[in-house]
């Protein structure tokens, strides 16, 4: 048990040093090469880098140390460890990126007359990197400690804070940068939120069925014989009609979702049904925990 608790940090810090070292480079390599940009304290350190040219490693820390001195007063020191692992990291990866370029061990990508390209990869590379981070809870710090102080004491939206942001600091980069390079970002931020969607949601998406049915116990029986899927059945009260029925809810994979609806509706044509998404199913017949 003492060295199952000693390994279990290491088992989130190494995935997080992991990620912010594909950000680091994302940036670097892809971003401010072709004056792209980002958002979050990220992309104000991009606008330092563009306007001042003060290098990223440096700004990217010195904008979060306040940030971080509120946060342990505010949130706590344990909300706030790996958020300070992963801001810390990344610094110091963009420190180690920065000498490798101007020593010119790696030479960023500049494309110049295909920049589509350049935020095409920029997305992968920064959406894989805070995906990783964020999967095994850690942030990279900036905004997402200011999203966390106001949804505790203001109660706003986290989601809500963090794009208001990003909009404000995306947009006051028109005064810097052409706006054709503010249009390559946001393809460059789509792809990155789809790649982070991805990467915390799993690769493996399940279909939840929830089946309202007079039939629902034949469903099941049926469902459980011929496609060997568990299914939970719950009493019910129609609030219209007043009449108690069953409801049946089980998980199938995605390929089963026609089979499965080809059963209901031979059982009960009338049956009402509810498909939803499910993520990283874990148990008998899915991933092991």
């Amino acid at each position: 048990m003492k060295l199952h608790n000693f390994i279990s940090p290491f088992k989130q810090t190494i995935p997080i040093l992991l990620g912010t070292a594909i950000y680091a480079f994302g940036l670097l390599y892809f971003v401010i090469p072709n004056k792209l940009m980002e958002g979050g304290l990220t992309g104000i350190a991009l606008l330092l880098n563009y306007v001042f040219e003060i290098q990223p490693s440096l700004s990217t820390l010195l904008l979060n140390i306040p940030l971080f001195l509120v946060g342990l007063k505010i949130l706590g020191g344990r909300p706030m460890g790996y958020t300070i692992v992963g801001t810390l990291s990344l610094s110091f990866f963009l420190w180690l990126l920065e000498r490798l370029i101007s020593a010119g061990i790696i030479v960023p990508f500049n494309a110049e007359h295909d920049i589509i390209l350049a935020a095409l990869y920029a997305g992968v590379t920064l959406g894989a990197g805070l995906g990783i981070v964020f999967r095994f809870g850690g942030t990279t710090g900036g905004v997402d400690i200011i999203a966390r102080i106001l949804n505790r004491n203001r109660g706003w939206s986290m989601g809500q804070i963090i794009l208001m942001l990003d909009v404000v600091i995306i947009g006051s980069a028109l005064f810097f940068i052409p706006k054709e390079k503010i249009l390559y970002t946001f393809v460059t931020v789509f792809i990155a939120s789809k790649l982070i969607d991805f990467i915390q949601e799993g690769a493996y998406a399940a279909k939840a069925f929830t089946i309202i049915s007079d039939h629902a116990p034949e469903i099941a029986d049926i469902i459980t014989k011929e496609m060997e899927r568990g299914v939970t059945l719950i009493p019910v009260i129609g609030a219209y009609s007043k009449q108690a029925k069953h409801m049946a809810y089980c998980v199938i994979s995605r390929q089963e979702m026609r089979r499965l609806q080809g059963i209901i509706r031979s059982v009960d044509p009338r049956a009402f049904i509810i498909i939803n998404d499910v993520h990283d199913v874990h148990g008998e017949g899915f991933k092991e925990s």
